[in-house]
């Protein structure tokens, strides 16, 4: 059975956070999200209102923080971007919630046509994507959803990329680390929540100390979608 995508937005950009800060990248951001982040800055991606459905080439191309979004197959995503014509070969697949939906489809097919994939999910859903694609998790922990972050989620991560204000949130990733079968192979990177300076410091200062990675929110301090 087909799997379709409620797509919010298609654009190319600058991978701005985590392990390919930096990369050219297309973004593929899906519309649905129920975990419910207070410091959010998609939150025009949480529901999906059927009177905001619209054509994907409406959508894509630029990021405008709408709360529309087009019902589309993989193929018709593939489709999109090949008439675009864009060069990166980088494609991250973000929410919303990306992993509320099977992606094993869509990303299977973007490997097919030499593209790399690169998911970003909080944790709260099990994650269903071809074995090639690199997930990122951000957990997101005690959140307004009530969500719970899977042990299946924290072990397919290949990057555990933890939003942080305050030492609780250092000490909630101890926890969900400690249940983790092993560390081996996974990149942990810290990134302050919205540039604050004590944020900023603390996880320096942590990364240092663990030899982890920073995650600064590059596009944000560019001021690039």
């Amino acid at each position: 059975m087909q799997q379709n995508y409620k797509v919010n937005e298609l654009f190319q950009t600058i991978q701005g956070e985590g392990f390919y800060t930096g990369a050219p990248a297309i973004f593929i951001r899906l519309q649905g999200c129920d975990v419910g982040c207070a410091w959010c800055d998609t939150k025009n991606t949480w529901a999906i209102d059927p009177d905001k459905q619209s054509p994907l080439q409406k959508l894509s191309d630029h990021s405008d923080q709408s709360s529309h979004w087009a019902d589309v197959s993989a193929a018709e995503i593939a489709d999109e971007i090949k008439r675009l014509n864009y060069s990166a070969k980088l494609v991250v697949i973000t929410g919303g919630e990306p992993c509320m939906v099977d992606l094993r489809e869509l990303t299977s097919l973007l490997h097919s046509l030499g593209f790399q994939t690169q998911i970003e999910t909080s944790g709260t859903y099990p994650v269903l994507v071809d074995e090639k694609s690199w997930v990122t998790l951000s957990p997101k922990v005690e959140m307004r959803g009530g969500k719970v972050i899977l042990q299946s989620a924290l072990e397919r991560a290949n990057e555990i990329k933890h939003p942080v204000a305050r030492e609780k949130d250092i000490e909630q990733l101890d926890l969900l680390l400690a249940q983790l079968s092993s560390l081996e192979n996974k990149i942990i990177c810290l990134q302050p929540i919205s540039q604050k300076a004590y944020a900023t410091q603390l996880c320096s200062r942590v990364c240092i100390e663990r030899n982890w990675r920073l995650s600064v929110q590059l596009h944000k301090y560019l001021g690039i979608d």
